[in-house]
């Protein structure tokens, strides 16, 4: 099924899941029990993200294919250009197709940090909307592309952010799925700009539960959102006992998504960090409400 008709048809606020491809042997038997866990609390879609510029690619089809063939789930599929041909792209495709996949979250991909960068204008997808593009020029791809609530890091501004938004679903993306944020301002602000820009497509905000401090405080780096200073502080004094940080992630993402869907978000995606504890107990809180 095509994500965007959960979105479409859903009167109720459709909860979806991000995993990434686990790396070693042991990491895989982790993240099948986590699969279980996941599975019982029926998210309408799950989605996998792609080795770093484009490593682990088949691994990433493979395991895209067994999520949706074998444990049933809904899956959407990462895909960076950044490191692929045009040739190598539709070779994914082609494999992807085979495996029933429907759903691509389409993404440039980062700077690859080891090897030879390909030169920007040797490369056949320059940008995500590239990418987005092909994908709408062959077969019935729904896409997903990502938005960035407090601005991508490499943007000059946010306005040239939210332009190159518009140019992604223009050139025919279904829905935008926000990166991690901790304040809801940031999210409705870029939503409101979104809609002022004339871009109607569904934004699904994006909330990554705290489980480790210095962790989360990397991942905001690099994907340039903040953390609050009050959650700053709070993690900041318990930041060597373990079950406290997941204990204030759990609270403070609960209050997030309890004021997203008051709100009338279209749903939410959860980054996981292929643990699904933490958003069983804000998916408990949130439905008792």
């Amino acid at each position: 099924m095509r994500v965007i008709e959960f979105y479409k048809q859903n009167k109720e606020p459709v909860f979806s899941f991000e995993f990434f491809l686990p790396k070693t042997p042991e990491a895989k038997d982790g993240f099948l029990k986590t699969l279980a866990e996941v599975k019982a609390l029926a998210p309408h879609f799950v989605t996998l993200t792609y080795g770093a510029a484009g490593s682990s690619r088949q691994s990433t089809v493979e395991m895209a294919g067994l999520l949706k063939n074998k444990y049933g789930f809904e899956t959407v599929m990462h895909l960076t250009s950044i490191a692929h041909t045009r040739s190598d792209i539709d070779g994914i495709l082609a494999q992807a197709r085979k495996l029933n996949i429907e759903n691509i979250m389409a993404l440039r991909g980062d700077l690859p940090k080891d090897g030879p960068v390909v030169a920007l204008e040797q490369r056949d997808f320059k940008y995500a909307t590239d990418l987005v593009r092909h994908l709408r020029q062959n077969n019935n791809w729904c896409i997903g592309v990502a938005g960035y609530p407090e601005g991508h890091t490499e943007a000059v501004s946010r306005q040239q952010d939210i332009l190159r938004l518009k140019e992604k679903v223009d050139a025919g993306a279904d829905y935008i799925a926000t990166q991690l944020f901790f304040d809801n301002r940031d999210y409705f602000r870029f939503v409101d700009e979104a809609r002022a820009a004339g871009i109607l497509a569904p934004i699904v905000p994006g909330i990554m539960p705290i489980t480790n401090f210095h962790q989360i405080q990397k991942f905001a780096a690099m994907c340039g959102a903040k953390i609050p200073a009050d959650l700053s502080d709070r993690l900041s004094r318990v930041h060597d006992d373990a079950q406290a940080v997941v204990n204030i992630g759990i609270e403070h993402a609960a209050h997030q998504c309890a004021d997203l869907l008051a709100k009338g978000v279209p749903g939410i995606h959860f980054y996981t960090l292929n643990r699904a504890r933490s958003a069983q107990e804000i998916l408990s809180r949130i439905k008792r409400l």
